[in-house]
């Protein structure tokens, strides 16, 4: 099961979403630009209904490339427009300038000294069209969107990461259990990714229950159902997101990771948006929370994995943040900026408190 909490206790809002090229764009936040000298091409590339893989491997055939000749800084929606960096060897640009597809433009080549790496990228910028939304709603988006600027999102994994029929970390689970076989060694690894994010999921709504809980009751009226966890200190802090003695936490939007001492003072770092705390990406060489915080992470451990283990932002905030509605058309862009790793989707719900969306192709 993928469900994914909702943090706001507004009553479902009405509108249509419909992810395609004409819905839904995508952006990249490069890290940084183009050297302008190198050996590698560094090309903005701009894809439609292909995903990031998808147009590897079109390259790859195309232009005569091994797929890991190409670099990228992230994946991308498949059902949208996006707009992302990628690196290719200086020798193939003949072939480039005489490379044609009808979902893929080239919109520049710069040269570049280095191959772009996953996480080399400080975001996404997203557009979405939603429709059919009533001026009465679009005024409760508006308020409903102010408050989730202020306290930010949890920063689940989206469905997109769990396969169509939302359960390939079933799978992963058989094979690391020796009950079932995967020989491809990328769709090996992608189906244990599949596992970690699906784990990483689960802690964070055990996280955020304990948080919904606490907005909705006192301490004691709760305190058997967490006899291990200092519920008082919890309810005073100001954010929803109660940090945990003994979490891990990061500086935001990017810094090291260091452990939680001062729970009020942390807190209110958080609150700020200087802060967020972090859930364990489970593996191999990762850094693990103690005391209290340790209690909801060891629930969701797999011994078996042995993939690179790290931790992932558990809270993330929004930036540039637009809603513009026509009411002529009953739509609205909505536009923002969320960093790497960060699913628009999963904005989405949050945002309308529904986790599927009606579709409409008008």
């Amino acid at each position: 099961m993928n469900e994914r909490l909702r943090i706001m206790q507004h009553a479902p809002l009405q509108f249509y979403f419909n992810p395609c090229p004409r819905d839904f764009i995508v952006n990249e936040i490069p890290l940084y630009e183009a050297s302008q000298s190198g050996e590698h091409l560094y090309i903005l590339i701009r894809k439609k209904n292909l995903s990031t893989f998808e147009l590897i491997k079109i390259l790859s055939n195309t232009l005569g490339v091994k797929s890991f000749e190409i670099g990228y800084a992230g994946l991308k929606d498949k059902n949208a427009l996006t707009t992302q960096a990628i690196t290719l060897p200086k020798k193939i640009l003949p072939l480039l300038e005489k490379f044609e597809h009808p979902q893929i433009k080239l919109l520049s080549i710069q040269y570049h000294h280095n191959k772009i790496r996953i996480g080399h990228l400080k975001g996404n910028r997203f557009c979405m069209r939603l429709k059919k939304i009533l001026p009465g709603e679009a005024n409760r988006l508006e308020s409903v969107l102010q408050k989730l600027k202020h306290s930010g999102i949890p920063n689940y994994f989206g469905y997109q990461r769990f396969g169509k029929n939302q359960d390939n970390y079933i799978l992963a689970k058989k094979i690391l259990q020796g009950e079932a076989k995967m020989r491809d060694k990328k769709k090996r690894e992608f189906l244990f990714s599949a596992l970690q994010s699906h784990l990483f999921n689960q802690w964070l709504n055990k996280r955020i229950q304990l948080s919904l809980l606490l907005q909705e009751f006192k301490p004691k009226d709760i305190a058997h159902l967490y006899p291990q966890i200092h519920l008082e200190s919890l309810y005073k802090q100001p954010h929803f997101f109660k940090i945990l003695q003994g979490d891990i936490l990061t500086h935001y939007p990017f810094g090291q990771f260091f452990e939680a001492v001062d729970l009020m003072q942390e807190s209110l770092r958080f609150l700020k948006q200087d802060i967020t705390p972090t859930g364990l990406i489970c593996g191999k060489k990762t850094k693990y929370s103690t005391q209290e915080a340790a209690f909801f992470e060891e629930q969701f451990l797999e011994p078996l994995l042995q993939e690179e283990g790290t931790r992932r932002q558990a809270w993330v905030f929004l930036s540039d943040i637009e809603f513009i509605y026509f009411p002529q058309e009953a739509q609205g862009e909505l536009h923002f900026s969320l960093p790497k790793g960060a699913y628009a989707t999963t904005f989405l719900e949050q945002l309308s408190n529904q986790q599927e969306f009606p579709k409409c192709d008008d």
